[in-house]
Formats: C-alpha cells, structure tokens, sequence
C-alpha cells in the first residue's frame, strides 16, 4: 500500500498561510513559499511516500489571465522545487508528483476546450516536470479531459496517474458517474493504459468511492494501481463555483473515521490512499496502519 498525501490548501490555511480566494493555494507560492515547504514536510513526517506539488491552483481560473502570462511557468517551476527540496532533505523514500490541475477550473467540464487545454497542459509539461517523478492529472471531471492529458503526457517519460472526480450522489440508485455526468465505466473504457499506469478517484465524498474502486478492479488490466483520496467537503454539487468562499468542511470525518473508509477501499482492492480537501497530516498519519 502507497501511502499519497492529503489536502495541501486547506492545510496551509490551517497554519495561518497567505490563503484566500481566488488564488486559493497559489497566494502561499507566491508570498510566503516558505510555509509550502512547512506543507510537504507536515505531509512526509506524516507518513506520506508521495508529495505532490503546489500547482494545483497555478491557472488562469485562479491566479488571473495576466498574472499567468508573466508568472505562469515561474511559479510552475516553483512548486516544482519546493517539492523536490523536500524529497532531497528527508530520509524517507519520498516521491514527488507533479500535481496537473483542472486547467479551467475544478468541476467545470462544460468549459473544458481541447486546444486551449493541451496548450496550458505543455506548459505544466514543460516547468514541472523536471522535477517530478510522476506525473499526477487531478480532479478530471470528463472524458475529454482524460483524452488531452493522454495525448499531452503519454511520452514523458514518467508514470501517468489519471485521478477522475466522481458525483458526490448517493449511488444506491445510480452508477458512478464523473462530474460531467458520463459514467465511470465509459471513462476508464477511454484510457491508454499503454500509458496510465494508474487510476486513482479524488476530491468526492469517501462514502462514493468503494463503488469506483470495485469497477476499477474490474476493468483495469492486471498489475495497474488503484488510487482513493477523498475530500473532507459536505456534498459538493455540479453548479459550485469554485471562486465563491470555501466549501464547507465536515465535522464528522475524523481520522479514525477516515481510517476505517481507507481499510475498507483497500479490502477492495486499493493499493493507494491519501486524502484530498481537508484531509490533514493527522488522517494520513493513521493510514500507516493500513496493511502493507
């Protein structure tokens, strides 16, 4: 079992970090990258084996069209480094993966446009991954997004992870589905896995996730990874917009709780688990527990 990391935003929020909307996690490259460093290595005392970079929020959608052009791949390279120092500091067999966001935002597929897309996706490809291990495309809501990372990534010569963002529905009446509605099954049917060597289901609820795993285990071909890292939000709904304030976190997913959703997507057949939005250093700490 791979022990990922959790949440870095809200967690530098929780330290007193330069943290608000819109730039989100980005302020805290921008102003203080000291207290990102502070991050990873919260994360990798806790356990983790892979850190991913704080490029996440490093996207027009949060930092602004302009302030891209100028300090786009600057800050891209950054959150590259930062990582990478930490990993190079530590004692521990610590990976880095090069954090892909949502180029246009998270849970916008209907704003998704393809050339746009692969354009900003080059440049992620370009200043990230000199300093990455693997890279790691996060939040996909559709299939066409799956489509562009794969045409984008498929040659860089460092294990692609494919993380895809479910509706956070109950699914007792409904199978799983991304956050652009397409079902789950058609996208995994989408994927190269001459290339993604691992699928992995981010940023939805913990109790969404069991039903992924077990169609994941189905379908992915044998000696693929699978991956969970719920997030710690109430229900987040497909009109959210992601700019507006902050999603509200629950108060009933302590990391004991957490723990027992990990030992179970495990039982199913997960072989990575770290957590997403609101998931901190104490959730993952406990995941050592897991067996390994």
């Amino acid at each position: 079992m791979k022990i990922l990391d959790g949440g870095i935003g809200r967690y530098l929020k929780e330290i007193g970090a330069p943290f608000e909307q819109p730039e989100w996690s980005a302020l805290a490259l921008m102003e203080k990258p000291s207290a990102v460093t502070l991050a990873h290595q919260a994360f990798v005392n806790a356990g983790s084996q892979v850190i991913s970079t704080n490029s996440y929020a490093v996207v027009p959608f949060h930092i602004g069209e302009e302030r891209f052009a100028k300090r786009g791949p600057e800050l891209i390279r950054l959150s590259g480094q930062l990582a990478q120092q930490v990993k190079q500091a530590s004692t521990a067999n610590v990976l880095v993966a090069a954090s892909i966001p949502p180029v246009f935002g998270s849970y916008k597929p209907e704003e998704f446009i393809h050339d746009d897309a692969v354009a900003m996706l080059k440049i992620f490809k370009q200043h990230l991954l000199p300093y990455t291990d693997i890279v790691l495309a996060e939040t996909v809501s559709s299939i066409a997004e799956v489509e562009a990372i794969q045409s984008v990534f498929k040659d860089c010569g460092q294990p692609l992870w494919i993380s895809m963002t479910l509706e956070d529905e109950p699914l007792t009446t409904k199978q799983s589905c991304l956050r652009s509605g397409e079902l789950l099954k058609d996208a995994i049917e989408s994927i190269n896995f001459e290339c993604v060597e691992a699928v992995l289901f981010n940023c939805s609820q913990p109790e969404v996730m069991a039903g992924a795993v077990k169609l994941a285990v189905e379908m992915l071909p044998t000696g693929k990874d699978i991956g969970v890292y719920a997030n710690g939000f109430t229900p987040i709904t497909n009109n959210i917009e992601a700019n507006d304030g902050y999603s509200t976190l629950r108060d009933d997913l302590t990391p004991q709780d957490y723990l027992k959703f990990a030992q179970h997507w495990q039982l199913l057949g997960a072989t990575m688990v770290g957590g997403c939005c609101g998931i901190g250093p104490d959730h993952i700490a406990l995941l050592k527990n897991l067996k390994q």
